[in-house]
């Protein structure tokens, strides 16, 4: 992906987004690819899933007490040509955690598989003072969202 990262969230999410879904595309021409990727973003930084208990650590001492972004984007591509590329923004604040509080989140939900070592689904919802925004793009997919922009495209 090379200098993806030095881009702005929404422009990264929409681009790996994009990217997943021609990949895919490539090799199933007769059907509907969704490509998605999400990441956070806070302190100026892109939190993507993390590589280790220390870096999920990191992460989340970097997020408790603040609030932080929550960026998904989202590609439709039809049969027909037709695409339809957007992201979603959800402002997520959390309350301050205690040291212990996030080593115990790391050992029990194995963090390792979730942008910004957390899933609001599981134990972490605990951490969440505030959520602006869509819920459901904060677990991975804005759905509402999809489903309208699934319709505005030819059937």
């Amino acid at each position: 992906l090379g200098d993806v990262y030095k881009r702005q969230p929404d422009k990264i999410v929409r681009e790996l987004a994009f990217l997943k879904a021609k990949a895919v595309a490539a090799s199933e021409e007769d059907a509907l690819v969704i490509g998605a990727d999400t990441i956070v973003a806070a302190e100026g930084k892109v939190l993507g899933k993390p590589h280790s208990r220390e870096e999920a650590f990191s992460m989340l001492s970097m997020l408790q007490g603040k609030t932080h972004q929550v960026y998904t984007g989202v590609c439709i591509l039809s049969a027909k040509g037709q695409e339809s590329l957007f992201f979603e923004r959800t402002d997520v604040t959390f309350f301050p955690l205690t040291q212990e509080e996030i080593w115990n989140y790391i050992h029990e939900e194995k963090p390792f598989d979730k942008a910004g070592s957390y899933g609001i689904q599981g134990k972490a919802a605990v951490f969440v003072e505030k959520i602006q925004g869509d819920f459901f793009n904060v677990v991975g997919f804005p759905a509402a969202r999809f489903i309208r922009k699934l319709r505005t495209l030819e059937k």
